[in-house]
């Protein structure tokens, strides 16, 4: 079977990926309503009663809104590093602590035959990270909600086959758009959200490593980015380097309200 992935929703109003081998599935992320996790598990033909955990990036209420529920509906370890889950603990309702793992950034953990390693990003959260998932000799990697990719998250990013990257907003919209200045700014910065320009650049290095086969593009902002900008923007930056959309890569989109394209790796 190998490796499986889908994100389930991608964007301000909630967020949710889904990761499976034929042993394990995970969640990375709960921040819709549990009723919508479960559904859209369900159409992809996914049982979520394999889940074996939720894995938090960070404590913003898009990434982390039914979080309790999912641990009393289904019984889901959580995992996340101690900060994150200090910030997110009063949150969360009711809950076992047996039912709570923390970990260490940037240290490795298995969950089933998933091999899982969380790593620092930069964002405006306590203590925010991103993910690979492996199984196998197949990879999938998740950066969203930062504003910055260093050179040491490119270093986590660069073996992927499959790259979910932020293009949360196209610069030029962000600037003349109705968000406050200060707002802005805070986007802008090294702890805000990556631009379409951005995420191409990023993509493109990965796929120079030469083992990207798929880029998703994700966290999409309704106010200060269009999908079809955002995926023209990235093609562009693509193409400016020889790349040919479809030969070299595939590139495909997340949404905000539906589940993406289900990738199988074997």
């Amino acid at each position: 079977m190998g490796l499986k992935f889908c994100s389930l929703a991608s964007g301000s109003s909630g967020n949710c990926q889904w990761i499976s081998s034929e042993k394990t599935a995970v969640l990375l992320d709960a921040g819709l309503s549990g009723k919508y996790i479960q559904a859209a598990v369900s159409s992809l033909s996914e049982d979520i009663g394999k889940a074996k955990g939720i894995l938090v990036t960070h404590e913003h209420i898009d990434h982390m809104k039914c979080i309790g529920v999912m641990m009393r509906r289904y019984g889901l370890q959580l995992y996340a590093n101690q900060a994150t889950f200090d910030a997110l603990e009063p949150k969360i309702g009711k809950y076992d602590m047996n039912q709570v793992t923390i970990f260490e950034n940037d240290k490795p953990f298995e969950i089933g035959d998933l091999l899982i390693r969380p790593f620092g990003i930069s964002h405006d959260a306590v203590d925010p990270v991103a993910y690979s998932f492996s199984h196998g000799n197949r990879k999938v990697a998740i950066a969203t909600d930062l504003g910055t990719v260093t050179e040491t998250i490119m270093k986590e990013l660069l073996d992927a086959d499959i790259l979910m990257i932020e293009a949360n907003h196209d610069v030029e919209m962000l600037k003349v758009g109705p968000y406050p200045y200060h707002l802005k700014r805070r986007i802008l910065s090294d702890i805000g959200h990556l631009s379409n320009d951005h995420a191409g650049e990023v993509a493109l290095e990965v796929l120079k490593a030469g083992r990207l086969q798929s880029i998703l593009l994700g966290h999409i902002s309704k106010e200060n980015n269009h999908p079809e900008l955002a995926y023209e923007t990235v093609k562009g930056v693509l193409e400016a380097e020889g790349v040919e959309i479809g030969r070299d890569v595939q590139l495909d989109m997340t949404y905000r309200d539906r589940v993406s394209r289900f990738y199988h790796m074997k």
